[in-house]
């Protein structure tokens, strides 16, 4: 059993569209690497810094994830690797006279299962305007926008129009009770 504790800049963006931690980031390892009869058992933690927007108001989010990692590496010619097509189980590298694992991949693939698929800047963020894209955080209280069912629409501009030609038929009809003609 080899602990192996340090910490290790980010090779690449690890995460999804909406939160990730960044290229170069610091990943702090906490692991244990231990011999086992098919090959290295890695165990414990990678925890990183994360960064990305809000779901529902866009707003930039700040925050850390901490992922839980095992991952078996097995020996070349053991019976996992025999048994196993290549990309089911990672396999322990020979690199001159030492051997190594590569945790590269296991640590991507967990960051983007531990990662949530729609973060939030709070459980209550209210997200943005439907109608004018502000964010309804910072909206006045009451924030609202008049709004006509499409399938009415036509019959308010009748209605508008009606009015209209009712005040015009009104004034046309004042002026000729008055004697105006202006």
């Amino acid at each position: 059993m080899m602990p192996l504790e340090m910490t290790v800049q980010s090779p690449s963006r690890l995460g999804l569209d909406l939160v990730a931690v960044d290229q170069g980031a610091p990943l702090e390892l906490n692991l244990r690497l231990e011999s086992v009869s098919e090959g290295v058992l890695v165990t414990g933690t990678v925890a990183a810094p994360t960064s990305g927007e809000c779901a529902r108001c866009l707003q930039p989010i700040t925050g850390e994830v901490e992922i839980d990692l095992t991952e078996l590496f097995a020996y070349p010619d053991s019976t996992t690797d025999e048994t196993t097509d290549a990309d089911e189980v990672a396999r322990v590298t020979c690199e001159g006279n030492a051997e190594a694992v590569d945790l590269e991949q296991p640590i991507v693939d967990a960051a983007g299962l531990a990662l949530p698929l729609s973060p939030v800047c709070s459980s209550d963020c209210a997200g943005l305007c439907q109608h004018c894209g502000i964010p309804l955080a910072g909206a006045e209280p009451g924030h609202h926008h008049e709004q006509i069912d499409p399938r009415w629409a036509k019959l308010a501009e009748l209605r508008e129009q009606s009015a209209d030609e009712l005040r015009e038929q009104s004034a046309d009809g004042l002026r000729e009770q008055t004697g105006d003609e202006s």
